[in-house]
């Protein structure tokens, strides 16, 4: 026993149990309180095509049941998880495609018009 224990000892004075106690991460608390839990741990670009890029995710069991309750497959717990990884990207590529079709301005520049005199005009 050190000096500092033995100075707590005759002083009364416990260990505080907060400080002995580890912090539990987000996956670990998610998991304590059988939640689902998904995150991204890193995200790398191809430098010579900006375009090109890959995810690095983290999930939990309870995360992966959930998925499967939806209907989402595949034969490993990754598989299923790149399936909804994937219905994400497709469903955030369409939200932005329908907001840009409905923005008048856009639908205006995509449209051709010719003038076929009269006041008439062509529209393709």
């Amino acid at each position: 026993m050190g000096i500092t224990d033995k100075l707590k000892s005759m002083l009364g004075k416990k260990e505080d149990p907060k400080k002995n106690k580890k912090k539990l991460s987000a996956k670990e608390l998610a998991d304590k309180n059988k939640e689902p839990y998904i995150t991204v741990l890193s995200m790398e670009i191809d430098p010579d095509n900006p375009s090109d890029g890959a995810f690095e995710l983290d999930w939990n069991d309870i995360f992966v049941a959930r998925l499967m309750k939806a209907g989402y497959q595949g034969k490993t717990d990754n598989d299923i998880v790149d399936n909804w990884f994937q219905s994400v990207c497709r469903n955030v590529v369409m939200e932005n495609y329908e907001q840009e079709q409905a923005d008048p301005e856009v639908r205006q520049a995509q449209t051709n018009r010719r003038d076929l005199g009269n006041g008439r005009s062509e529209i393709s």
